[in-house]
This record gives structure tokens, C-alpha cells and sequence, in this order.
């Protein structure tokens, strides 16, 4: 299983930014896909994540309303919609595929096959 991140870059506050985490190695079906964000010093916080088949989705109270989680099932990829992007957004953001199948979970210890992060930095 492999995942990779990208999409990340410098943007003023108020800006947007589209995340994407390409899944490849297996079928994904049935499991949820996290994103999470990380600083240097602090634990890595959940952001938010979608159920591959459902499209259910969860997100952190930080970010709801202003970020939008999606998949796209033919390109084995999700997707992180960031608007009205805050200089507390800052952060190196990870995805990573859920352990089991079913909901969405928020938990960090609940997702495995960590991607290599991407740098978002908004400027204030």
C-alpha cells in the first residue's frame, strides 16, 4: 500500500488549496481515508476523512466549513478542498488509509500506511 500527498505550497490567508492523496498497492473499498495535519513540536491532529465507498465523511471542528474532503474512485484519489485558509492551518499534512472498514473514524492510532506529507504554509 502506498500513498502519496501533494498539492501543498505557500498561500496568503484567505486563499485556497487542493490537497490530493493517491492511493495505490490495493482496493480500497469499504475503508476511509484520514487527513491529518502535524507542527513542530505538537501531536498530529486529525483534519478530516471520507469512507471510499460511502463517501461518508467527518471533520475536525477547526476546519469544518471551510474544508471539503472528496474521492475520486477511477483515479484512486482524495482530495482536500482548503478555503478561507487561516496562518493556524499551517502545518505539514499527512493522509493515511483507516486499519478496518466502516466509518470514518477521527482517532490517529485508527489509520495505518502513513503517505510522506505535504507543506501547507498560509501567510498572514
Amino acid at each position: 500500500v502506498q500513498l502519496q500527498a501533494s498539492g501543498g505550497g505557500l498561500v496568503q490567508a484567505a486563499g485556497s488549496l487542493r490537497l490530493s492523496c493517491a492511493a495505490s498497492g490495493r482496493t480500497f473499498s469499504r475503508y476511509s481515508i484520514g487527513w491529518f495535519r502535524q507542527t513542530p513540536g505538537k501531536e498530529r491532529e486529525f483534519v478530516a476523512a471520507i469512507n471510499w465507498s460511502t463517501g461518508s465523511t467527518t471533520y475536525a471542528d477547526s476546519v469544518k466549513g471551510r474544508f471539503t474532503i472528496s474521492r475520486d474512485n477511477a483515479r484512486n484519489t482524495v482530495y482536500l478542498q482548503m478555503s478561507s485558509l487561516k496562518p493556524e492551518d499551517t502545518a505539514v499534512y499527512y493522509c493515511a488509509v483507516q486499519r478496518w472498514s466502516g466509518p470514518p473514524s477521527r482517532w490517529l492510532t485508527a489509520y495505518d500506511y502513513w503517505g510522506q506529507g505535504t507543506q501547507v504554509t498560509v501567510s498572514s
